[in-house]
């Protein structure tokens, strides 16, 4: 505990065929709140009992055990970022010496498409698995499967066939958010507005599809960046929906209140920016509000979106 932050970092490895495929680690923040009280025994007030101590914090998996999208255990909830969302940044004129200095590349690797499966499959390194993945029924509707929610053989083999036609490893056949965000990416083409959704106005609008975690930048009915996959805000701390205006960028942005690297940040709401992230943003747990992209992607972003451009968010992210 370190003024009243617990952190736990990692990375984690999953041992499948074979290989090893790396995968950022985690970050939770856990922080204290302080209250002050009476002394025991003041006038008018009767001895309090003691507090009792605080639960004991379960110890470190080992990074042997830790496989992507698999939590390590109730007190440390697997959140690969937490840029602050609560607050807003100091604003301030960015000089040109500091915006000349571009975010360092993120590691060979990073953004590689590696599934998140269950320990035991990952263990057993089993060619297809029994188990029913988080995107299991929003994959069999997609792949036109008998959509129950239930892992057959029947569906695991069509599953595993769309993960080796689109390198997604291991191609084990579990449903889950790198296989569904693949769907959607794909689905989405060159008309990620077909349903109409995002307004469309004569001037830039950022468009954030909470519903199939896609952003999209659209200029009438033209689109001009995207879609590219992205990662929003995950339960109670949710991206928050209706029209933005980017208020401020930065693109070297530290979190104030997390000291994590924010490369290409574009605040909209808030402490609520489009920013890169050093690790995958197909995760089960969503963001801490922010709009997480990969390095390249927010690259290219940071070249479409200027200041007071606005932003419109619609939907749900799944699972939130």
């Amino acid at each position: 505990m370190i003024s009243g932050r617990t952190v736990y970092r990692g990375v984690a490895v999953l041992l499948a065929a074979g290989a090893a495929f790396p995968v950022a680690g985690s970050t939770g923040t856990a922080v204290a709140a302080v209250r002050a009280v009476p002394t025991p025994g003041s006038p008018g007030l009767s001895p309090k009992p003691p507090a009792p101590a605080p639960a004991a914090t379960p110890a470190s998996v080992p990074l042997s055990d830790l496989v992507p999208g698999v939590p390590p255990g109730p007190a440390q909830p697997w959140q690969i970022d937490t840029p602050d969302q609560a607050l807003p940044p100091r604003v301030y004129p960015p000089s040109a010496a500091e915006d000349a200095v571009e975010p360092g590349d993120a590691a060979p690797g990073t953004y590689d498409l590696i599934e998140y499966v269950p320990l035991g499959d990952a263990v057993a390194k089993v060619e297809c698995t029994e188990q029913t993945g988080p995107y299991q029924r929003q994959v069999e509707r997609w792949l036109k499967l008998r959509a129950d929610g239930k892992q057959s053989a029947a569906d695991c083999r069509t599953v595993r066939a769309f993960q080796i036609a689109y390198r997604i490893k291991p191609a084990g056949g579990f449903a889950g958010p790198v296989t569904w965000s693949t769907m959607m990416l794909i689905s989405a083409g060159k008309k990620p507005n077909a349903a109409g959704k995002c307004p469309v106005r004569s001037y830039r609008v950022a468009c954030v599809d909470l519903d199939r975690q896609l952003t999209w930048v659209q200029k009438g009915s033209r689109v001009v960046f995207g879609p590219v996959p992205m990662r929003s805000g995950g339960k109670g701390h949710v991206t928050r929906k209706g029209w933005h205006t980017v208020y401020w960028r930065h693109k070297n942005h530290v979190s104030t209140l997390y000291g994590q690297a924010m490369p290409y940040a574009q605040f909209f709401d808030g402490g609520e920016a489009f920013h890169a992230v050093y690790g995958s943003i197909h995760t089960t747990a969503g963001s801490m509000g922010c709009v997480n992209l990969r390095l390249a992607d927010a690259r290219a972003l940071w070249g479409v979106l200027k200041k007071g451009d606005r932003v419109f968010v619609w939907g749900r992210r799944p699972g939130s």
